[in-house]
C-alpha cells in the first residue's frame, strides 16, 4: 500500500495546520500503514437547534429565502453551512490483529454491504404473478383435510374452491390449475369421464369464469384421475400402456376442457406426440386462443407420493416409469424439449422442482418458450414437516425454495405455497 504524503491542511484563510506521522512499523510484504495525527486542531463545536415549527417530518431546517446565487456566493466567501460531521470509523473489537489491506481490486461484498444495496442488485425477482396454485377439488360440499399434504384440501368445487380462490386473487395470485378427485363409480379403464362436458372439471370451470372473468385457468390433461387403473393412459392386458389410443382420448379431454374455458391445457401424460395431437384438436374445434403447457420434463419420481394419496390416483399396478422420465437422464430431457417446441407447445414444464434444477435450467438455455416448475407435493410436504418439528424457518425456507425455482430459470412455479407465499410477498398478516 502507497505511504500517505500529506503536510499540510488550509483550515480557513490563514491558518495553516502541520501534521506528523505516527504509526506503526512497516510489515515485511513491503508496505506500511499511517496513522496521522494534527499538533493543534481547535475547532469549536457546532449545534444545530431546531426550534419547534422550524422542522418538517423529515427532521429539515426551513429555508431560508436565499437564492441558488447566494447560496453560491456564501460558500465561496467560505460561510458553507452546517453539515453532520464525517462518521468516526467503527471500531474493531479488542485483540483484532492489525494488517496490512489486501491488495485485491475486486471485492464482491460491496456489492452486498446493506439491504439497499443488495436489492439494488438483486438478479432475480420473486412475485405473486409467478405463481401457479394448484387445487383439489371433489363432488362434496365440506372440505376434506390431505393428511399427507398439512393446509391443503379437496375443496367442495361451489363453496371452499371459491373461497379459496377468491383468498388467492387478494393476494395477487390470478392462476390456477384444478386436480378432480373423481368418484371410483365413474372410473373405467378408457378414462372415459375425463371428456364428460358436464363433468367435474368443465363444471367447476364454468362456475369460476363466471364468478372471476379475468382467472387464468390451467388444467391437467391425463387419464389417471379417471382410470379404473390409475394410470396417465389405456393399460393393454399385458400392462403395456397403449400411447396412440391415449391420445386419441386426451385430445377430446382437452377439447372439452377449452369449450368450458379453460385457458392452458396442460398435458402430463408423457405419451409421445400428443402435444401436436392436442393442438390439432384445438385449432380444428376454434380454439387456437387456447394455450398447452407441457409437461416437457416429466419425472418418474418418489415425491409425488402425497398427491396420489390426494386424488386416490395411485397405479393399482406397476409403475410409471414405461412413460415417464428416468431420474438419471439430463440429456434426455432436450429430446423432449425439442419435440414439444416443434409440436406447437407455448410452456414447457419441469416436475419435479428443486430436485431438477439443472433440468429447469437446461430447458431455458435452450428454448425461447416460458418455463414451468413444478414444486411439488413430496417437497411441499417435506418444508411442512420440518417446519412443524422446529428443524427450519417454513416460511424462510418456503421463500429461499421458490426464489431458487426462479433463478434456475423458471417463469412460472406451480407450488401449493402459492397462497401463503402471496401472503408473504404481498405484506399480508395472516
Amino acid at each position: 500500500m502507497a505511504s500517505m504524503m500529506l503536510n499540510s491542511v488550509n483550515y480557513g484563510s490563514s491558518t495553516t495546520v502541520k501534521f506528523d506521522y505516527m504509526g506503526l512499523k512497516p510489515f515485511k510484504l513491503n508496505q506500511s500503514i499511517f496513522c496521522v495525527r494534527p499538533h493543534s486542531i481547535k475547532i469549536a463545536p457546532r449545534t444545530l437547534t431546531v426550534r419547534a415549527g422550524e422542522a418538517r417530518d423529515s427532521g429539515s431546517v426551513n429555508k431560508t429565502g436565499m437564492s441558488d446565487e447566494d447560496c453560491e456566493a456564501a460558500v465561496v466567501a467560505g460561510n458553507v453551512p452546517d453539515a453532520p460531521p464525517v462518521p468516526p470509523k467503527p471500531a474493531a473489537p479488542a485483540g483484532t490483529p492489525a494488517v496490512a489491506s489486501l491488495q485485491i481490486s475486486r471485492r464482491p461484498r460491496r456489492n452486498r454491504r446493506s439491504p439497499a444495496v443488495r436489492a439494488a442488485f438483486q438478479e432475480t425477482s420473486l412475485s405473486p404473478a409467478n405463481l401457479v396454485y394448484p387445487l383439489f377439488i371433489h363432488e362434496g360440499e365440506e372440505d376434506t383435510p390431505i393428511g399427507a399434504m398439512p393446509g391443503c384440501y379437496r375443496l367442495g368445487w361451489r363453496h371452499g374452491l371459491v373461497e379459496e380462490v377468491s383468498k388467492a386473487r387478494d393476494v395477487g395470485v390470478n392462476s390456477i390449475v384444478l386436480f378432480p378427485k373423481v368418484p371410483d363409480a365413474l372410473k373405467n379403464s378408457t378414462g372415459d369421464e375425463a371428456y364428460n362436458e358436464n363433468g367435474l372439471v368443465p363444471r367447476t370451470i364454468r362456475l369460476l369464469k363466471d364468478k372471476f372473468p379475468d382467472l387464468i385457468i390451467y388444467t391437467d390433461v391425463a387419464l389417471d384421475p379417471y382410470s379404473s387403473d390409475g394410470h396417465d393412459g389405456i393399460v393393454r392386458e399385458d400392462g403395456v400402456i397403449m400411447n396412440d389410443e391415449t391420445v386419441h382420448q386426451l385430445c377430446k379431454q382437452a377439447v372439452a376442457q377449452a369449450r368450458a374455458g379453460a385457458d392452458v391445457v396442460s398435458p402430463s401424460d408423457m405419451m409421445d406426440g400428443r402435444v401436436g395431437a392436442i393442438r390439432a384438436a384445438l385449432d380444428a374445434e376454434g380454439f387456437q386462443h387456447v394455450s398447452i403447457m407441457s409437461y416437457t420434463a416429466k419425472y418418474a419420481s418418489s415425491f409425488y407420493g402425497p398427491f396420489r394419496e390426494a386424488l386416490d390416483s395411485n397405479p393399482r399396478f406397476g409403475d410409471k416409469k414405461t412413460y415417464q422420465m428416468n431420474p438419471a437422464n439430463y440429456r434426455e430431457a432436450l429430446i423432449e424439449t425439442h419435440a414439444d417446441e416443434a409440436e406447437g407447445a407455448d410452456i414447457l414444464l419441469v416436475k419435479p422442482g428443486l430436485p431438477y434444477l439443472d433440468i429447469i435450467r437446461l430447458l431455458r438455455d435452450n428454448s425461447s418458450l416460458p418455463i414451468a416448475a413444478y414444486q411439488v407435493s413430496g417437497e411441499y410436504s417435506m418444508i411442512k414437516a420440518g417446519g412443524v418439528l422446529k428443524m427450519i424457518d417454513e416460511e424462510k425456507v418456503m421463500m429461499e425454495s421458490l426464489m431458487c425455482l426462479r433463478r434456475a430459470g423458471a417463469d412460472i412455479i406451480l407450488t401449493y405455497f402459492a397462497l401463503q407465499a402471496g401472503r408473504c410477498l404481498s405484506g399480508e398478516k395472516r
